[in-house]
């Protein structure tokens, strides 16, 4: 008997399991995501002094969603929420502070009321870019544990960026281009590119981490 020929042509044994290209769609749902988001943590922040806990509250979501692919759900990010309360009132009221101080202090160079024009003021605007930055990568740290332990990603952050300026250099990009963008666009904007900057810091950090402190 002749030998049956085989096929020469190859024919993928599981065709399903090509991954799938992401479209505009996708693209777009991230988007409005991220910008849903930018607004949820403006509308809990009105009180003010729940400006960090709603930060928290919105870093945990990011950091859900690029462990699991997943946002969770809204019990668990009120619950989140309230939990964050009374460390992050403490947190808002301090930030608060220490922006108004620098607010005070520029507006105070700017004026000429105080002594030391252009190097002194260039100085503190230094001061409130470093600031800034510390505070979006502190964010992440306690978006990475749940929305809890300021106090000891604080301490992480400012332990270990001194060990990392590349990832301290491009999260100044970071801030740097969302405060740019934040002047340029209408004030209705700017809570979007909070939403998107914060993921951006998220982003920034699963490449190259900041260190979250152990909470268990």
């Amino acid at each position: 008997m002749s030998a049956v020929p085989a096929h020469t042509d190859a024919v993928p044994a599981h065709p399903d399991t090509v991954p799938a290209r992401a479209d505009w769609r996708d693209t777009l749902r991230e988007a409005t995501d991220l910008a849903l988001l930018g607004f949820a943590v403006a509308l809990a922040a009105l009180p003010v002094l729940t400006l960090a806990p709603a930060v928290a509250t919105a870093s945990a979501a990011l950091h859900d969603r690029s462990v699991t692919g997943a946002w969770p759900d809204a019990r668990t990010s009120l619950t989140r929420f309230g939990r964050a309360l009374p460390a992050g009132s403490a947190a808002s009221a301090v930030a608060l502070a220490a922006a108004a101080l620098l607010a005070a202090d520029l507006l105070a160079l700017t004026t000429g009321r105080v002594p030391g024009g252009g190097p002194a003021l260039a100085l503190t605007a230094v001061v409130v870019a470093v600031l800034l930055v510390y505070a979006g990568l502190v964010a992440v740290a306690v978006g990475r544990t749940g929305g809890r332990g300021w106090r000891t990603a604080a301490l992480e952050v400012a332990r270990t960026c001194p060990q990392r300026p590349g990832t301290w250099a491009a999260a100044s990009g970071v801030c740097a281009l969302a405060v740019v963008l934040g002047v340029l666009v209408t004030p209705v904007a700017v809570p979007i590119l909070g939403g998107y900057a914060l993921a951006a810091l998220h982003a920034l950090d699963a490449r190259h981490p900041v260190l979250a402190p152990d909470l268990s």
